[in-house]
């Protein structure tokens, strides 16, 4: 069965973006050691727009994933500025139920059901996994089909903002597992679901 893991940058204290949810302020953190990291391990997760300016030949093969769930508000980031697929090279679902039509051929919109598409989506055939690439209530409405958190923690403290998971109140345990660290501050953490 395929994971669904939760791929996500965040500051210190939590928060994968200030109250309306906008994390420019980490964008200076992506560069040097960090950056060949994200390259090296992870390049599916950088938008195609973005590869020839970063270095990455187009059709790098994707190393962890093969299909990107995101909500609205993320999935509009790029929408706003004329990028309506902004990881053409993966499988894209956007869970909305604001859109009624997709902006682009290689986005299927998830209005309805969305735990159940997630569950159909993790019993496919494939040896690459799902990304969760947030935002904050879409990994609220998941966090039970989370299977892995992967937090890229970036060293800024925001005080308030849009938390990981915008969802009630409980317990759910992870196991720790690598840690890596960069000559910037950034600390990227692996943690497993305690089933």
């Amino acid at each position: 069965m395929r994971k669904l893991t939760y791929f996500v940058a965040c500051s210190i204290d939590g928060f994968i973006g200030d109250p309306k949810g906008d994390a420019s302020s980490a964008y200076g953190y992506v560069m040097g050691e960090y950056l060949e990291y994200m390259r090296n391990e992870y390049p599916e997760t950088l938008p195609a727009q973005a590869w020839p300016a970063l270095g990455i030949e187009p059709g790098t093969p994707s190393r962890r994933f093969d299909t990107v769930i995101q909500g609205l508000n993320s999935y509009k980031v790029g929408l706003d500025v004329g990028v309506t697929s902004p990881y053409s090279h993966l499988r894209e679902y956007v869970a909305t139920r604001s859109l009624t039509e997709s902006p682009d051929p290689n986005v299927e919109l998830i209005a309805d059901d969305l735990v159940g598409r997630v569950r159909e989506l993790k019993t496919e055939e494939s040896g690459l996994d799902i990304w969760l690439c947030g935002g904050s209530t879409l990994a609220g409405a998941l966090i039970d089909e989370v299977d892995e958190l992967i937090i890229k923690t970036y060293p800024q403290v925001y005080g308030a903002g849009m938390p990981m998971f915008g969802t009630d109140f409980t317990v759910r345990e992870f196991t720790l597992g690598p840690v890596r660290t960069f000559d910037n501050g950034v600390v990227v953490r692996t943690y497993t679901r305690k089933r």
